[in-house]
């Protein structure tokens, strides 16, 4: 009697533990939180700053303009636990902040991973999750719950093709019968675009800009494909000659040239994975498409993009950035119907 009690004060969670940004979802609330996956801690104790409460938003502030006292963290690299005392002390300020105090008990915590995740990285996110105060900590396959949130028929007897392209990697897969077909995993996604970008601007403009000057560049002005209007911004760097403070006027071009090798990797991973599919899966990936999805998917003409080189219908899917958190949510929400996509878990 009291254990059901518990479970129905319990409020469980699913949690999209990402390079960048971190999404929890709550059933029958949808997604109550969004923040940077980034802690600050101080570097001889490790501990969070701000009684950890230096974590998200407040942690992004930080970055880049931190002293010497102060260690601006991120946890998560290429979708793996790299860092697990501040994940697992991140999380616990998360799941704080999810239940708001509206509930008692450890949550049941939902967590989609990559495909192509070693035992080594599993144990560290389950791992992770459980210290950070969950009683049972449940996994997914990224790409199952990519195609749950982009609506596809995963049950059925029918390919369906996802990509997600994240901030630190990219997953392409084929799902059919409620399980991966084909699946192929590459580290090259947002972060590896905002690189390219500042490479290009320090080659060509002798510049140095930070990551987050090069996200914006690729956010605002990038493209996969030729603009209707070309644009063109500023952006402020440190030049590499005087090292002095200075401006440079970027073009849309110069960016979509600089972005053409992250864009043909992640094009060569869609060929190979498509190159792994039966004929009949292959065949209904002509009707079915393609569907994209993670923050990398907003560059603009990208679905166009990927469409004309492979041949399949691409399309884009709502949110996109949100797309596997939606996912997660909707397995746990309905765990009896999609019970059978979980990879497993660890009960504590």
């Amino acid at each position: 009697m009291l254990s059901q009690l518990f479970g129905q004060l319990r409020i469980d969670l699913a949690v999209d533990l990402g390079t960048a940004n971190t999404r929890i979802g709550a059933p029958g609330e949808g997604l109550v939180l969004d923040e940077p996956s980034i802690a600050a801690v101080d570097p001889e104790s490790r501990q969070i700053l701000a009684g950890g409460r230096a974590v998200g938003h407040l942690a992004q502030q930080m970055l880049g303009r931190a002293p010497d006292s102060i260690s601006v963290v991120e946890p998560i690299r290429s979708g793996v636990v790299a860092d697990y005392e501040v994940c697992e002390a991140m999380l616990r300020h998360f799941f704080g902040k999810a239940r708001r105090g509206r509930a008692w008990g450890k949550p049941r915590v939902l967590v989609p991973i990559s495909g192509d995740t070693t035992p080594v990285e599993r144990r560290a996110v389950l791992s992770s999750t459980h210290r950070a105060g969950a009683s049972q900590v449940l996994l997914i396959a990224k790409l199952k719950a990519a195609a749950l949130g982009a609506g596809l028929p995963v049950a059925e007897p029918v390919a369906s093709m996802v990509c997600d392209i994240g901030a630190g990697s990219t997953e392409v897969g084929v799902i059919s019968l409620a399980d991966l077909v084909a699946h192929r995993s590459i580290r090259i996604a947002g972060r590896e675009m905002d690189q390219a970008v500042a490479d290009y601007v320090r080659r060509h403009f002798s510049l140095r800009i930070s990551s987050r000057s090069a996200e914006r560049l690729r956010l605002e002005i990038g493209s996969a494909r030729e603009l209707p209007s070309e644009l063109a911004s500023e952006v402020r760097g440190v030049d590499q000659v005087s090292g002095l403070p200075r401006e440079a006027l970027v073009a849309s071009e110069q960016v979509r040239e600089a972005l053409e090798e992250p864009l043909d990797r992640i094009v060569d991973a869609i060929g190979s994975t498509l190159d792994r599919l039966d004929p009949e899966l292959a065949a209904d990936l002509m009707g079915q498409g393609l569907v994209l999805c993670g923050g990398g998917a907003q560059l603009s003409g990208i679905d166009r993009m990927i469409a004309e080189r492979t041949g399949l219908p691409v399309r884009l899917a709502p949110e996109p950035a949100l797309t596997v958190a939606r996912g997660a949510l909707v397995c746990l929400e309905h765990l009896d119907q999609w019970g059978s996509l979980l990879e497993g878990g660890a009960r504590g």
